[in-house]
């Protein structure tokens, strides 16, 4: 009898390491690293008398390649995940200047190619003195100085965060959330700095609020964060810095931020952030357009 639950033991023992390596016998199927990559670039507003754009230095891109799912673009040490192969930059160095792209197209199981491209742009903007003294202390009288200043979501204000149709003129005009309303889900308790050095810190404090599929897609899969509906709330995400520069494409005033860096909710996008309005002392109302161009979200950001 004691033999016999020896071998028993055994079997039951080989059974559970069969069963174990079945299961995390994971498979990607066949790998084919991508191929064939083109890029095309679409300066804004060149045509035959202006071939370097019309002085906003937008340039839209499109990537396509055999066996990709996924596509980077990488310029000037920013880089930005497009899942379906278009993006938009803005170039803002003045002058006519060269810019190297490189897109990474990524294939199933991380394999990846990459290819490079060079478009020459134009770029005339230069933001006012009393815009980037409000976005970050500018000083004209002294204006070699380091400044900064720290902005959050204006969450004690009616609409200070919403959304409505692309291209609409009227704030929050479907949805805006009221006072405090989005409290403890990841978003009020960021802080969003603006430095006269370019760079834009945003502290998360651990956490961010924000869109479905586009902060999965963008940022990586959900571990922690409580899925609502199309939101992540209190999606696990740490402290960065990236860059930022400003713009006015058709005469609006625009921050651009690069790499994946955002204000206030996760949405995706080109990271170009209309302002909307800054007539109200210490405030910017500010909209963006998602990246599945569904909806525009508006925030409203105050300095702290």
């Amino acid at each position: 009898m004691r033999n016999f639950k020896k071998v028993y033991v055994i079997i039951f023992s080989l059974i559970t390491v069969f069963y174990g390596c079945q299961e995390n016998d994971y498979s990607f199927g066949e790998i084919i690293t991508p191929s064939n990559i083109q890029i095309t670039a679409e300066i804004v507003g060149a045509d035959a008398n202006n071939p370097n754009g019309d002085g906003s230095g937008a340039v839209n891109f499109k990537a396509t390649a055999d066996n990709a799912v996924s596509f980077k673009f990488i310029s000037e040490g920013s880089e930005t995940v497009a899942l379906s192969g278009e993006t938009s930059f803005i170039f803002s160095k003045l002058g006519l200047n060269t810019y190297t792209v490189t897109v990474v197209a990524s294939g199933t199981a991380g394999v990846s190619s990459s290819k490079s491209i060079q478009v020459d742009v134009l770029a005339t903007y230069s933001p006012p003195d009393d815009l980037k003294s409000k976005l970050f202390g500018f000083d004209p009288a002294n204006p070699s100085a380091t400044t900064s200043r720290t902005w959050k979501i204006q969450s004690a204000k009616p609409g200070h965060f919403g959304l409505g149709p692309v291209g609409g003129s009227t704030p929050t005009e479907w949805y805006g959330a009221g006072p405090d309303e989005k409290v403890g889900l990841g978003m009020y308790d960021d802080r969003f700095i603006f430095s006269s050095d370019g760079t834009f810190t945003h502290v998360t404090n651990g956490d961010i609020f924000g869109r479905n599929p586009y902060i999965v897609n963008d940022l990586g899969p959900n571990t922690t964060g409580n899925v609502n509906g199309p939101e992540i709330e209190n999606y696990v995400f740490a402290d960065y810095t990236e860059s930022f520069f400003l713009t006015a494409p058709a005469g609006v005033e625009t921050i651009n931020l690069t790499g994946n860096a955002f204000i206030g909710y996760y949405t995706g996008g080109n990271r170009q952030y209309q302002i909307f309005d800054r007539g109200v002392a210490n405030e910017m109302l500010l909209r963006t357009t998602d990246g599945g161009s569904e909806f525009d979200w508006w925030f409203i950001i105050v300095i702290e």
